[in-house]
């Protein structure tokens, strides 16, 4: 059930089937049915800043695709800003910026300022505000170099860069960002990260962000939201997300010669190769405390953190979730697809 009724996004059991026609013979074809999103329900705020993460085909970008007008929902209720973003799209693009890492909103054999100048006419944005957003973003995005380069030249870290830009300029309410980070070096996704929270900071902007790099979600969001296969499994903090896939983390460290291996509990040695060893410890846990026993007790050389493969935790929440539901199926209930009914929480 979604909450307020001032929440600026709004979804009550929304869904999106496709019938797909899938070849079973010599000129003979069946329809399939493919439910994309299944019966999702959740609610943002203005303002808040949440990722939205799952596997490839989880049904990321189709719910995108619904919360911008491109796809009908095949079933439900959703309200961005109070508008029905499929029968009111053209009201809606005013109120709302769209950034898709796999494809471009810019003009390909433009230069990128041209782009910008046909999106100033296109959203009748004052000039002055027009010039004054097009240097900030310019100025923070590194883009001063690449406005006369017609976008086809530039790289996929150039582009993604031009493109958060564009959907920028109009100063838009919300703002969607479908793989924003794809294809940019480490200095360059610290620059877009800092941007974002300071434009959340600075103009309230609502932020929705599916990405595969959980350090886009850890140090944008305070909130996160899991799909998979097309179901709502998780809504939440994050640290919290790690406690119910109950993911690990793990710990290396090199010692100045090889040992047995280290005892430490929580922490279990789950791999040693002669001096190296790595060690697996829930996520939940501070590693401060077990970094400082290991120091104190065995000579050390170096030692490092590696954060819980977000896809791993949640295969494992899904796994969990079909055990369960087998074993409601087997005591006379039945979920839908096969799958639990309820979502994780």
């Amino acid at each position: 059930m979604v909450s307020d009724a001032h929440d600026f996004i709004r979804l009550d059991r929304v869904e999106k089937v496709f019938q797909v026609r899938r070849k079973t013979g010599f000129l003979r074809r069946e329809r399939h049915e493919v439910r994309a999103v299944d019966s999702i329900s959740f609610a943002v705020a203005r303002g808040e800043m949440v990722g939205y993460i799952g596997p490839n085909g989880a049904g990321k970008s189709t719910t995108i695709k619904m919360l911008t007008g491109i796809l009908t929902p095949s079933g439900g209720r959703l309200r961005v800003a109070g508008i029905d973003p499929s029968r009111e799209r053209t009201r809606l693009a005013r109120r709302i910026g769209v950034v898709f890492g796999q494809r471009t909103t810019l003009w390909w054999d433009l230069p990128l300022i041209d782009s910008y100048r046909l999106m100033h006419r296109m959203y009748r944005i004052p000039d002055a505000r027009y010039r004054e957003n097009l240097d900030r973003c310019v100025q923070l995005l590194d883009l001063g170099d690449l406005l006369e380069v017609p976008v086809r030249q530039l790289s996929l870290g150039q582009r993604m860069r031009g493109d958060i830009a564009a959907a920028l300029l109009h100063d838009p309410e919300v703002l969607y960002l479908d793989e924003p980070t794809i294809g940019l070096d480490v200095i360059s996704k610290a620059r877009v990260r800092e941007f974002l929270r300071d434009l959340n900071a600075e103009r309230g902007t609502t932020v929705l962000l599916t990405t595969h790099d959980l350090q886009d979600i850890e140090q944008v969001c305070r909130r996160v939201m899991v799909i998979d296969h097309g179901r709502l499994m998780y809504d939440g903090p994050l640290a919290s997300l790690h406690e119910v896939g109950e993911s690990e983390r793990t710990l290396v460290v090199d010692l100045e010669r090889e040992l047995p291996p280290i005892e430490a509990a929580p922490a279990r040695v789950v791999r040693v190769e002669g001096p190296r060893q790595w060690l697996a410890f829930p996520a939940s846990e501070s590693a401060a405390p077990l970094v400082a026993r290991i120091a104190a007790a065995y000579p050390l050389v170096d030692l490092s953190v590696r954060e819980p493969d977000i896809e791993a935790v949640i295969a494992k929440m899904y796994a969990e979730r079909t055990e369960r539901s087998g074993q409601v199926n087997e005591e006379g209930g039945v979920g839908r697809g096969g799958q639990a009914t309820e979502a994780v929480s």
